[in-house]
């Protein structure tokens, strides 16, 4: 079907209807469906997940109050993570964020930055809290497939041994999430595998597709190109490959705990 005859057909003028397809005119649920089976489709689970995204407000979450205080690239990685079904993450040196404890937040942040004030730093920390939401929220919560370098679990920080303590203990308790996968990346393991940079792929419902980001201080570089995410997929399998079992890991977290920081 043509563009003017679906439009037509919708009762719209052909400007109407491009602005709808490029995202500038919103849309209703009813429509949705409606211009669905004017043109074909006939998933339907794929038309009901468009219906529902097309009937959320605008700027909802509770990241919104946010924009304009944070980078626009980290505010839109936070929105994306929040609607993934299914997350997969590496970092080569830190605990991945979705595992990170309030204490080992504040010190890395308030450690990294010098013109960091005390107000934006707790902001940043209150942020990093909520975005975990993801794991224990009563509907769907994310799944996640987490590598944990071994060697984050040697950081030492002003403030005494106690931020790692309770930072593996939140790890031990992850692994206990029927939704959370974790593996530690050893420390024999080949630098090869380490070297990658850190990256998060998210997975959303049908039929959105997959979301690779690649970290950084501003907030990531977000891309849903499929060669991208193909590649970042096979590097996350290669690193997941070398990765403890996750029992294996369990217990090396518990030895942890129990002679390193006891």
């Amino acid at each position: 079907m043509s563009a003017a005859d679906a439009a037509k057909a919708m009762g719209w003028d052909q400007t109407h209807l491009s602005r709808v397809h490029r995202g500038q005119y919103r849309i209703s649920a009813d429509n949705v469906r409606k211009l669905c089976q004017l043109i074909g489709v006939d998933d339907e689970a794929a038309v009901e997940e468009v219906a529902r995204v097309a009937e959320k407000p605008l700027g909802g979450g509770w990241w919104a109050p946010y924009a304009g205080r944070i980078g626009q690239a980290y505010h839109d990685f936070i929105e994306l993570e929040a609607e993934a079904k299914a997350i997969r993450i590496h970092h080569p040196v830190v605990v991945p964020a979705p595992l990170q404890s309030a204490g080992y937040v504040r010190e890395i942040l308030t450690r990294a930055a010098n013109n960091l004030t005390a107000e934006r730093a707790e902001m940043l920390v209150s942020i990093r809290m909520a975005r975990q939401e993801i794991l224990t929220r009563d509907e769907r919560p994310a799944k996640l497939h987490a590598l944990v370098p071994e060697p984050a679990l040697h950081a030492q920080f002003d403030s005494g041994p106690a931020v790692m303590r309770d930072q593996i203990r939140k790890l031990i308790d992850a692994t206990e999430m029927p939704n959370v996968t974790l593996q530690l990346v050893p420390l024999t393991a080949h630098p090869a595998f380490v070297t990658k940079g850190p990256l998060t792929l998210l997975s959303f419902r049908h039929p959105w597709v997959p979301v690779g980001s690649l970290d950084n201080p501003m907030g990531g570089t977000h891309t849903e190109e499929p060669e991208a995410v193909s590649w970042m997929e096979e590097e996350f399998d290669l690193i997941s490959s070398i990765a403890l079992p996750v029992d294996e890991s369990r217990e090396r977290l518990k030895k942890y705990l129990e002679g390193l920081y006891a």
